[in-house]
């Protein structure tokens, strides 16, 4: 279990994680991250759940226009 810790930044609040914590989710400074909520609380992931819905809609419509991609693609 990591402890975050609030600070002032502006007249913003942010977080401090500590680098072993940022090194085992593979973040750097600059990175996007992700909070849901879940039925056990709040979730931190790198992971984006709307791009990959827009990843699964776009794999649907390859695969049923396929033929129409092709003639494109020429």
């Amino acid at each position: 279990m990591h402890m975050l810790k609030l600070t002032q930044i502006g007249n913003s609040v942010g977080a401090i994680f500590p680098k072993d914590l940022l090194a085992q989710m593979r973040l750097e400074k600059g990175d996007d991250f992700y909070v849901t909520e879940t039925p056990d609380g709040l979730r931190i992931t790198t992971y984006n759940p709307e791009f990959e819905e827009q990843m699964r809609l776009g794999r649907e419509i390859m695969k049923e226009r396929r033929a129409v991609l092709r003639e494109l693609a020429k």
